[in-house]
């Protein structure tokens, strides 16, 4: 019983998180929603191990990340197409920002998207960031420094682009 109450805890506690996570690796709301949740199918059947990592947050955000950037690169074709189709219909709750922030993320390296959103959308410290990605604290760095030139060039773009077409 103590097992369930845990795990429902860390389920309660972090998987919108942990969704909003692995949307902004992938820009896709249902490849994210799925992934998370096989990440935590994966926790519960490792739940005694799971449950004794310094972070079971940081387990199933590691996990999720992992499916859906496999998933990612196996359907990429199909996934860019549904992205097209998505930002064209208008998703409710977003708003231009966020749309211009999905795309200049995606533009990114894999590293560096995921750097930039573990430590900005995710609040992470660089070691913290460093130790999930399992890379040296330097490499981050130089991943965050990349991908936030990279997001102001891009977001600067998008922004002149708006106003001389508004």
């Amino acid at each position: 019983m103590r097992d369930a109450e845990e795990f429902d805890a860390l389920y309660a506690a972090c998987a919108g998180r942990v969704v909003g996570h692995v949307y902004a690796l992938t820009g896709n709301r249902a490849e994210a929603e799925d992934a998370v949740a096989e990440a935590f199918m994966r926790a519960w059947q490792r739940w005694a191990t799971v449950r004794e990592t310094d972070s079971p947050e940081a387990w199933v955000r590691r996990v999720a990340s992992r499916i859906a950037v496999s998933s990612w690169r196996k359907a990429f074709n199909r996934v860019r197409a549904h992205r097209r189709a998505a930002v064209d219909q208008g998703v409710p709750g977003l708003n231009e920002d966020h749309v211009a922030l999905l795309q200049a993320l995606q533009r990114l390296s894999a590293n560096e998207r995921r750097a930039v959103v573990l430590h900005h959308l995710n609040d992470l410290s660089v070691a913290e960031v460093a130790a999930e990605m399992q890379a040296p604290v330097g490499t981050v760095k130089t991943y965050l420094a990349r991908g936030r030139r990279a997001m102001a060039g891009l977001l600067t773009d998008a922004h002149q682009e708006e106003t001389s077409h508004g």
